[in-house]
């Protein structure tokens, strides 16, 4: 990795401004997901989580898609903005990561482990969401930038449709990445003594 663990936590941030220059190899972006997908914890280790890796013109079929949707719902006077924003900030980079949860997999636990059942799909969404940490942080190390959204379930027809995905994983996020081609604004953050105690 370019960057060790700590600074790339730190410099983790939400890239719009992406390009489709490429910054590492497919198959480095594959070994990166798929290490996540088989490292990240889950409960009772269910290993739910699913991903689609959608690079090149799976990448931009992804963000067409989420257009045509979109223009079903959208008013004919705000469509222009949307679809300049889907172009400039998530169709304008290398490529896309989707998250699913395998319902499945949750439902079976729910049964197995009725006392829990309310349990389950809360804990599958924070081990997606530990998931999507995981990459967004390696893709960041790897000199990627990269966002995270959520036009599900807008788009999960027609995702389910394009890429024969099984009836029982449910679209959780979306991923856009691609060359950072301009730097997010500044934040601020809230200081530290209001948000950790420590007690001894």
């Amino acid at each position: 990795m370019k960057k060790n663990y700590w600074d790339a936590i730190k410099e983790r941030r939400t890239f719009y401004a992406l390009g489709k220059e490429p910054v590492a190899s497919d198959e480095r972006i594959h070994e990166i997901v798929g290490q996540a997908v088989q490292y990240v914890p889950s409960s009772f280790n269910s290993q739910s989580s699913r991903v689609l890796i959608l690079l090149g013109p799976q990448h931009d079929r992804l963000w067409d898609l989420t257009k045509q949707e979109l223009k079903k719902i959208v008013p004919p006077e705000s469509f222009a903005a949307t679809e300049q924003k889907l172009d400039s900030a998530f169709r304008s980079g290398y490529g896309s990561i989707l998250y699913f949860e395998d319902t499945a997999v949750v439902q079976g636990l729910q049964e197995q482990y009725p006392a829990y059942s309310d349990n389950f799909p809360v804990w599958a969404e924070q081990s997606s969401g530990m998931l999507q940490f995981a990459v967004w942080t390696a893709l960041e190390a790897e000199g990627w930038g990269a966002s995270l959204q959520h036009y599900n379930p807008v788009i999960d027809s027609a995702v389910q449709e394009e890429w024969s995905v099984p009836a029982s994983w449910k679209l959780v996020a979306q991923m856009p990445f691609g060359s950072p081609e301009a730097e997010p604004a500044p934040k601020e953050y809230q200081p530290i003594a209001a948000r950790v105690k420590m007690y001894r």
